[in-house]
């Protein structure tokens, strides 16, 4: 019987800097018996060497498309666009199952490869929560750059920091503001919130938390009420959208959108009055130019898809620590009620709705 082999690929995205998992945890999966592979990457946090060093086997990019047919191969963001059809178990946030502009593509490639999408926002526990994530250091550097932008001092291209730096720029910006500053971090008890609301703190900065009532029973005056809009409402139900384009011409104090979920082409995205990312290289654009004549000024959105790999040891660590004991449990039989079975269940209705 052979090992349960573990395929960690290089990213197709080069401002990725994040594992799923860590060469500490590495170690810890071969010792369990787990045959691991990483592959040689130039934007990776961690050396490959450490993986080495860790027990891993060594391959060069872009070859999990050759792995055996039976590895699970392990990203974080979306794979390339070749081979078109994709015949492994991949296991990684592919954003394709509430109607993303590219998720047809993505669920077809996988339909016609025979593989297998293990998508890590879907891998819940029996009550439906998920149980890894990178949320908290999301909401944690999407508040920061909202903070750093209200200050004017947050310039691109970004690159990629510690805890440490960040926190000093935040106290900086904090310190150097001419007034008080307002922020409004709805989805406040998620981990994205809490992790707002902590980059919020570090920045001295006064912070309302809205919840599950508060977006239900919205308070649009309230909302816009605020200098700094820190959106971390993931939903998959139409609700009423907390920032329309009708509120540009309304008097306002919100002057920026730091939108954490990034829901930009689906459904139901909580800020229909921006469609599209921002990046790196240009972390803001502009929305609305401001109306004097009802007393508000320009309006600015944030809305990076991949803010923890900014902070990439950090994150990385966290979710590796989360992630690693559920990988144990792919070398035991399946058990239904489990996180697996769940991402499988919710690929397969994703895959029934293409026909």
């Amino acid at each position: 019987m052979h090992p349960t082999r573990l395929w960690i690929r290089a990213e197709a995205r080069e401002t990725e800097r994040r594992a799923p998992v860590v060469p500490a945890e590495v170690r810890r999966l071969v010792a369990a018996g787990f045959e691991v592979t990483v592959e040689e990457s130039p934007s990776r946090v961690f050396s490959v060497e450490e993986y080495a060093e860790a027990g891993a086997a060594v391959a060069p990019a872009g070859s999990w498309v050759d792995a055996p047919g039976d590895a699970f191969v392990l990203g974080i963001k979306e794979l390339p666009e070749q081979p078109d059809t994709l015949r492994h178990r991949h296991v990684y946030f592919a954003h394709a199952f509430k109607g993303q502009s590219d998720a047809v593509a993505t669920l077809t490639r996988f339909r016609d490869g025979g593989g297998t999408l293990f998508d890590l926002e879907y891998l819940t526990d029996e009550n439906g929560r998920r149980v890894v994530a990178f949320g908290y250091w999301a909401g944690y550097v999407g508040a920061a750059l909202g903070v750093l932008h209200l200050a004017g001092t947050l310039r691109g291209p970004l690159t990629p920091m510690s805890r440490g730096e960040l926190d000093g720029m935040l106290r900086a910006a904090g310190r150097a503001g001419t007034h008080a500053q307002l922020a409004l971090v709805t989805g406040a008890r998620g981990r994205s919130g809490r992790g707002a609301q902590k980059a919020l703190e570090v920045a001295g900065i006064p912070v309302t938390g809205w919840d599950r009532r508060e977006t239900r029973d919205l308070h649009k005056q309230a909302l816009l009420g605020h200098d700094l809009l820190v959106n971390c409402v993931v939903t998959h139900t139409p609700t009423t959208p907390f920032v329309v384009a009708e509120d540009f011409v309304h008097e306002r104090r919100l002057r920026v959108l730091a939108d954490v979920t990034c829901d930009v082409t689906g459904p139901t995205n909580m800020l229909p009055v921006n469609t599209a990312i921002t990046t790196w290289r240009e972390p803001v654009r502009r929305l609305d130019e401001g109306h004097p004549e009802v007393g508000n000024g320009p309006l600015d959105v944030i809305a990076i898809d991949n803010l923890p790999s900014l902070l990439p040891r950090e994150a990385s660590e966290g979710f590796s620590a989360d992630l690693t004991p559920h990988l144990l449990g792919l070398a035991v039989p399946a058990d239904p009620s489990g996180p697996w079975q769940a991402a499988r269940r919710s690929f397969d209705q994703a895959l029934a709705r293409l026909e």
